[in-house]
């Protein structure tokens, strides 16, 4: 990764949510901190501000958002893909959902990838950028046939929750295969939705044991974009994996500052 003067702007995706006293928009330190310290970058909170412009107000704020991103970082959440949005069944009692970070997210994903903006989605992330190009999710991966229960345990410690639970298949000469320079790698699980039929635009790069999708790429965006199921933040800078894909995500991002701001990479990098 470089850590120059110039830090790209990441954009990074929140949560609309009630915290007892009102509604908050929210994210987590760890996605903010994988941002300034794994990508080397600015982070810049995008608020789920949902429908609060019409068709045009929202397209407007949408590119004009994007003409100041270098990156986008999708971020996960409890919250679930409301079904809706890929005529999936109805949402399944108990299912939490944030209808204005959809409304926000799924757009801002499509124009991300006009806009050449690099691209980088966790967990949460990952269904969104799917549903988004026209996939399609499972709402209990632990409910289908021949699949593993996928959540994580419910502890007071954050590192058995976010342990290595299961290995992934890298599929040979894709995106993650060229980062990552294996065929398998063991990850975290923390989730229960899950990717059911990819995006017409996506292509596999990696499966779970169980035959799970766990990480996508889009090969005709014009820059940057991955997908994972996994949780690449979590102690993002002791992690060899999580190094490799924050350090071509950084990459793409620089490029991309570089060249919003008319700079060479040379000075980008001083």
């Amino acid at each position: 990764m470089t850590h120059g003067r110039l830090r790209p702007l990441i954009g990074v995706s929140a949560c609309l949510k009630d915290n007892g006293r009102g509604w908050v928009h929210s994210v987590g330190d760890k996605y903010v901190q994988a941002a300034i310290r794994a990508v080397g970058g600015l982070p810049v909170i995008i608020p789920a501000f949902g429908r609060e412009f019409d068709d045009r107000g929202m397209t407007e704020a949408l590119d004009r958002l994007l003409d100041t991103m270098d990156g986008l970082l999708l971020t996960g959440s409890p919250s679930n893909v409301e079904p809706h949005h890929y005529e999936g069944e109805p949402s399944r009692t108990g299912t939490a959902h944030d209808a204005a970070r959809d409304a926000t997210i799924l757009p801002l994903i499509r124009h991300a990838i006009d806009h050449a903006v690099p691209l980088i989605a966790i967990c949460r992330g990952a269904q969104e950028v799917n549903v988004a190009l026209g996939g399609t999710l499972h709402q209990l991966v632990h409910e289908v046939p021949g699949r593993r229960d996928h959540r994580s345990p419910k502890t007071q410690d954050t590192d058995v929750n976010y342990s290595l639970a299961h290995d992934i298949e890298i599929l040979e000469g894709g995106l993650l295969h060229r980062l990552v320079g294996a065929r398998r790698a063991r990850v975290n699980s923390l989730h229960a939705q899950g990717v059911d039929r990819l995006a017409p635009r996506a292509r596999l790069e990696a499966v779970a044991d169980d035959g799970q999708v766990e990480a996508f790429s889009v090969p005709d965006a014009p820059a940057f974009a991955l997908a994972l199921q996994w949780h690449p933040e979590h102690r993002a800078l002791e992690n060899p994996l999580s190094m490799k894909l924050f350090d071509a995500f950084s990459e793409a991002c620089h490029a991309r500052a570089a060249q919003r701001l008319g700079l060479s990479m040379r000075a980008a990098a001083e």
